[in-house]
Order: C-alpha cells, then sequence, then structure tokens
C-alpha cells in the first residue's frame, strides 16, 4: 500500500493553513483601517477646517469617533459570541467603509462629525472582532505571532498616518483620506467572505440565541457611555468641570449607569455579563489595562508639546521623538512569549509595568532644556516595558475562556483600556493646566500657552512652566503604572487559569 500521499487530515491541515494565511491578511488590513483613521486625519485638519469652517468644533472629528468606538465595544463582542465572528466583522467592515465614503462626499463640519462617528460605529466591530479572531486562529503557542503582525500595524500607522494625512491634504484633497479606505476595506471584506469559514450551528441553536440578544442592554450601554464620555472630552475644554452642562451629563450618566445595571440583572444574555468582573482574572486585566489607556495619554498627547516648545524641536522631529516607541513595542511583544513560557503572564506583565513604573517616573528628571536623545532613551524603554506588559496580559486572558467568551472577554479588555485614555486625556489636562496656571499667575492654559510660545510672543519662563506641567502629568502616569503594578500583585492569580486547546 502506498503510503507517500498525503492523508485526508494533512491534506485538511494544508488547506487551512493557506486559508488561515489569507484570513490573517484581512485581519491585517482591516486592523490598519481602524489604525490609520486614528491618525491620518489629524495632519489635514486645516485644509478640512479651510474647506468646511467649524474650526470651534473640529475636535469632535476625534472625540466623535473615539466615542462610538468605546461604546460599541461591548455591544460588537457580545454580538460576536451570539452569532460569530465572520458576520459582525462584515457588518462592522461595511459600516465603517460607507462611514468613509460619506465622510468624503460631507458638505460642512456637523456633516462630517456625523459622518466620523458612522465611522466609528463600524471601527467598535474592527477592532474588537479582529483581536477576537486572532486567538481564534491561533493556538495558545502562536498567539504571539499574530499579536505581534497587530502590533506592528498599529506601529506602522502611528508612523506613516501623519505623513500619509498630509501629503493627500497637500497635494491632493483631503477627501482622499477617507476614499483610500475603500480598496483596502473591499480587499480586506473579499478575503474575509471568501476564506474565513466558522463551524456552522444549527438552526435551532441560531434560533434560541438570536430570542436572547439583550438589545436593551445594547442600548442602554451605549447611552451611558455615549454621555459619560462626552462629559470627560468635553469637561474643562467646551464648558468648566462645575458649570451646568458638565454636572447635567455627569449626573445623566450616573443615572444610566444604575439603568444599566438593573438590565443587565435581568437579561437573560446581558450585554456585560457579570462574569467578567466577578473572575479574578479577568478583572484584573481589565483594570490592568485601563491603567495602561490612563498613563498612555502622557506621552501621546503631552510628549509633542513638550518636544517642540521645551525642546525647540520642528513637528517633525517632535513626531519622531514620540514614535520611537512604536518601534520596540511590536519587538518586545514578540520576543514576550519566551519570557512567560517562564515565569508566567502575571509575572512578565508585572516585570513590564515595573519597568514602565520607573522610566515615567525617570521623566522628570530630566534636565531643562535637556537634548532631543534624552526624551526619545526613555520613549524606547518605555515602547519595550509597555510590550511586555500589554501582550502576556491579551494573550493570558483569552486563554481563560472558551469560544462562546472569548468575544465578550476581548472587548470587555479593550473597552477599558479605552476609557481608561479617555479619562486620562481628562484627567492630565487638568492637571497640566492647573500647573501652568499655578506657575503663570493664571495665565491660559496649555493651548494658549502653546499658541504663543509658536508665534513667538512668550517668556522663557513660559517654556519652564510647560516643562513643570508635562512633568506633573508624567508623574500621574507613573502612578497609573504603579497602580496596574498593585492590581496585577494583589488581585491577579499568579498562574492564569488556562484551559485546554480544543
Amino acid at each position: 500500500m502506498d503510503d507517500t500521499r498525503p492523508s485526508v487530515r494533512e491534506s485538511a491541515q494544508h488547506v487551512s493553513a493557506n486559508r488561515r494565511g489569507a484570513v490573517v491578511a484581512a485581519l491585517m488590513l482591516a486592523m490598519a483601517l481602524a489604525a490609520l483613521d486614528s491618525t491620518i486625519v489629524s495632519t489635514a485638519v486645516p485644509q478640512i477646517v479651510g474647506d468646511l469652517g467649524g474650526f470651534s468644533v473640529f475636535s469632535w472629528l476625534f472625540s466623535g469617533y473615539l466615542l462610538a468606538v468605546t461604546v460599541t465595544l461591548p455591544v460588537y463582542g457580545k454580538l460576536s459570541d451570539t452569532f460569530g465572528r465572520k458576520p459582525v466583522l462584515i457588518a462592522g467592515a461595511a459600516v465603517f467603509l460607507l462611514g468613509s465614503l460619506l465622510c468624503a462626499v460631507a458638505w460642512n463640519m456637523g456633516a462630517l462629525i456625523a459622518f466620523r462617528i458612522v465611522q466609528g460605529l463600524g471601527g467598535g466591530a474592527l477592532q474588537g472582532t479582529v483581536q477576537t479572531l486572532a486567538a481564534d486562529l491561533y493556538p495558545l503557542e502562536e498567539r504571539p505571532k499574530i499579536q505581534a503582525k497587530l502590533s506592528t500595524v498599529w506601529a506602522v500607522a502611528a508612523v506613516a498616518g501623519p505623513g500619509i494625512g498630509g501629503v493627500l491634504a497637500a497635494y491632493a484633497d483631503w477627501r482622499w483620506i477617507f476614499l483610500v479606505n475603500l480598496p483596502i476595506g473591499a480587499v480586506a471584506l473579499w478575503l474575509i467572505v471568501r476564506h474565513l469559514h466558522e463551524p456552522q450551528r444549527s438552526a435551532r441553536d441560531t434560533t434560541a440565541t438570536r430570542t436572547r440578544v439583550d438589545w436593551a442592554g445594547a442600548l442602554a450601554v451605549f447611552a451611558c457611555g455615549g454621555v459619560l464620555l462626552t462629559a470627560l472630552v468635553q469637561g474643562g475644554v467646551a464648558w468648566p468641570w462645575l458649570s451646568w452642562p458638565s454636572l447635567g451629563l455627569f449626573g445623566a450618566g450616573l443615572a444610566l449607569v444604575a439603568a444599566v445595571v438593573l438590565i443587565e440583572r435581568r437579561a437573560a444574555e446581558p450585554i456585560i455579563p457579570g462574569w467578567v468582573w466577578r473572575r479574578r482574572t479577568i478583572a484584573a486585566v481589565n483594570l490592568a489595562l485601563g491603567a495602561l489607556g490612563l498613563l498612555m495619554v502622557a506621552p501621546t498627547v503631552f510628549l509633542p508639546t513638550y518636544a517642540q516648545s521645551v525642546l525647540g524641536l520642528a513637528p517633525v522631529t517632535a513626531g519622531f521623538v514620540l514614535s520611537v516607541w512604536t518601534l520596540t513595542w511590536p519587538v518586545s511583544a514578540a520576543l514576550s512569549q519566551h519570557v512567560y513560557r517562564r515565569i508566567g503572564f502575571r509575572n512578565t506583565a508585572m516585570l513590564g509595568i515595573g519597568t514602565a513604573t520607573l522610566v515615567l517616573f525617570a521623566f522628570p528628571f530630566l534636565p531643562y532644556p535637556g537634548a532631543a536623545w534624552q526624551p526619545t532613551l526613555l520613549m524606547l524603554l518605555l515602547g519595550g516595558a509597555l510590550g511586555l506588559f500589554q501582550l502576556p496580559l491579551i494573550v493570558g486572558v483569552q486563554s481563560t475562556v472558551g469560544w462562546a467568551e472569548r468575544g465578550t472577554t476581548t472587548a470587555s479588555v479593550l473597552f477599558c483600556r479605552q476609557t481608561g485614555q479617555t479619562v486620562g486625556a481628562a484627567v492630565f489636562g487638568a492637571v497640566a493646566n492647573g500647573v501652568l496656571a499655578s506657575r503663570l499667575g493664571g495665565a491660559g492654559d496649555l493651548d494658549s500657552v502653546t499658541r504663543a510660545l509658536d508665534a513667538g510672543t512668550a517668556p522663557e519662563a513660559t517654556r519652564a512652566a510647560i516643562a513643570d506641567a508635562v512633568h506633573a502629568v508624567y508623574v500621574g502616569a507613573g502612578c497609573a503604572a504603579a497602580l496596574a503594578f498593585a492590581v496585577l500583585l494583589v488581585l491577579a492569580p499568579r498562574r492564569f487559569p488556562v484551559l485546554k486547546e480544543q
């Protein structure tokens, strides 16, 4: 008997491997859509405002998109556990592409902001479902590979996005920033439809799960998240923190929190199930990555201002000082598997966040005005530390749940990280403005002082005040990192309860 022919199982594995490669390519393209959209618009704002007007509300181009992505993450996570990843990813990509097309034909700033929110409604499905599928496709020992690839996509987008946006706005038209999403998204959709095949579910099971979808909970979560995040994004910017609009939004948000708790307790299949917070591992990872979102605000928001206003660097050079952490982050993430296989997920993450704490607390000790290589070196170290922190937690927590809970778990982790970033922007913005007011006798906030520096009308004392403000923000970020370390030490189990691969 000839045994040289491949067995049926080997042939199936070969076909599955080919399909998996095509699906991974689709996931990277889908992730690129979401990642680029967070950065590519920033450098085209002058052209957009010059064409459409609406300078007073242009910040909602970013805030509206962020709000829509954040509040939809838990909803898409639960839907992917109920209906499967493929329909949710296809629907999310279609909504994102529709929003991109609408953004390209926007006739005023109000329409563009509304269509950016439509983009965000699809972007939430892209971010959460791509991360969930990455865990579905790969066994535990191979998951760092796909996670490193996805981290690389974000790194490339962070570096290339602003440049691509600037080139398109300068030499073509700002509308092309949104139109370029269409061919990329079309290829991703085609690959997903053709190559992603999930296990078939019986008609009876599908009907049963459909009747248990918690649409009331989804609406309540969306409304609650939208109101609270709007209060955080606009507080201290559009109106004072203690004004009636701010107090009204926070009051409405707290009432909606109570409504969400009441609805979710009564729902048969809640959008945010209680076990997400009752299980020590998931709760610890949620809190730790919420702290990660909080601390990331310091470098991403305040370091470019520090590099330009204090160090006197050009915008391109200041961007490089920030972007260097995107070089060490994916490398560290890819290598983290060699560490957590020896010492475990929790200890590896604690090693990473402990190092990040030291780096963040070192920033205020930089000399004034200092040299550009000093914050650049700290950013290289910070990227390496956070890669060692984030990926083991994501891989570890996804490995503690089965297929039917993985979407909800992944979405809860991403939701906490996004919420941490929103809270961090509000809190650290208030800290920076408070330090400036105390140093300059109440002479403006960070934005107005930075504009004065750019115009060359501010004295040297103002630069020193900005340095003090950014140093205070980094101290706050260091405290957030220390909080994440404490959460993992106290709450997370020493060994994650990893399920056996099926």
